[in-house]
């Protein structure tokens, strides 16, 4: 047992709900967010083995989950793609445009 923490659970817990404290990931949609180029992803995920600004497997094995900070962390992670695939959708409907521009 930890004296450290308030409360202490060795074993299964079960509730019909729990209510985190948190902060939130809304900063992502503010205009000075820097939204990483997809390369440049691809070239973290290529080198790290896991996404930016999320912890590796090997981190959370030591460290454990904190709940409100994952969660956080995977709404970034959410309102990210969000982002993506409207930047996706933006350049297939100008692509679109530009087939039929050629085709007229």
């Amino acid at each position: 047992r930890d004296s450290t923490y308030k409360l202490n659970v060795k074993g299964t817990m079960r509730s019909s709900e729990l209510i985190i404290d948190s902060d939130w990931a809304d900063y992502v949609f503010h205009k000075n967010y820097k939204l990483k180029d997809i390369e440049e992803v691809e070239k973290y995920i290529q080198l790290n083995g896991h996404l930016p600004n999320i912890p590796s497997a090997k981190e959370i094995q030591a460290d454990g989950l904190k709940l409100s900070e994952i969660s956080t962390k995977m709404m970034e992670k959410i309102e990210e793609l969000t982002l993506y695939i409207i930047k996706q959708q933006r350049e297939i409907n100008e692509l679109r445009k530009q087939i039929k521009d050629i085709k007229n």
